[in-house]
């Protein structure tokens, strides 16, 4: 296949999978329940935070924080005094516990509080993504925490990947012309955004010749992001859809 035809593929399969479709067997589905700006961010913000593992633990996870969010994010966020976060203690998914989930629920009900957008509160004006995804976890952990709750936001100067907070920018600022993405992140360009880059998407790119690093870290997403960027300048985490799609939906791996 050569690069006119791979960029054509790339680009049907990616249109395929971005439909209204996608959303039932994603965790995407999570934030899809609301309508209200602030109650997307923070319902996507929290699924995307424990977003690794299987899909349908993932959703299932996300299903029982909203339960005891009382399906009111931001009511919740914003209200809530020391006894309601009482039935988080229990609360597990991997590593991810109650105790760190309470953690997020007060740094976020900080945030709401003086920005009232998690949009307000995370972008910086002539900042790349990443550098704005690094003084995020840098000001998110700035109140007094266990330090191994770190590990849940990606810092993406230490060399992660950050998966998980890049699906979370692509579920905000993509266009929702299509019915999955939100596109309610006005300050940001799609052009800005990287590939969630995990196993599957990883596996593919390599698979296709788009990818040659092989660990799934920084550098990785920088030398794909430099790829995907010449197939769809102002839009390169669309092929996300495509990347995914044929790896867990295909086998393409």
């Amino acid at each position: 296949m050569n690069k006119k035809d791979l960029h054509s593929f790339l680009i049907e399969k990616a249109d395929f999978y971005e439909n209204p479709n996608f959303i039932e067997s994603d965790p995407i589905q999570i934030p899809h329940e609301f309508d209200k700006h602030q109650d997307i961010e923070i319902a996507g913000f929290l699924t995307a935070t424990i977003a690794w593992g299987n899909r349908k633990s993932i959703i299932n996870s996300s299903k029982k924080i909203i339960q005891i969010l009382e399906y009111s994010p931001l009511d919740f966020v914003l209200n809530h005094t020391y006894k309601d976060l009482k039935p988080f203690e229990n609360f597990v998914h991997r590593t991810f516990n109650g105790n760190d989930l309470m953690y997020f629920l007060k740094k976020l009900k900080e945030i709401f509080t003086k920005k009232k957008t998690l949009e307000n509160y995370i972008y910086l004006p002539n900042t790349s993504v990443s550098e704005m995804q690094s003084c995020f976890h840098l000001n998110f952990f700035k109140s007094k925490h266990d330090k191994r709750i770190e590990k849940h936001i990606a810092n993406p100067i230490r060399g992660s990947a950050a998966k998980r907070i890049n699906m979370f920018f692509r579920w905000m600022v993509r266009s929702d012309k299509n019915g999955v993405d939100f596109g309610i992140w006005k300050k940001f360009k799609s052009s800005q955004l990287s590939c969630p880059l995990d196993v599957h998407s990883g596996n593919v790119a390599r698979k296709l010749g788009l990818l040659n690093r092989k660990q799934n870290d920084a550098k990785a997403v920088t030398e794909l992001d430099g790829v995907l960027k010449k197939i769809i300048p102002s839009d390169p985490a669309k092929l996300d859809f495509a990347l995914f799609g044929l790896g867990v939906n295909e086998k393409f791996n």
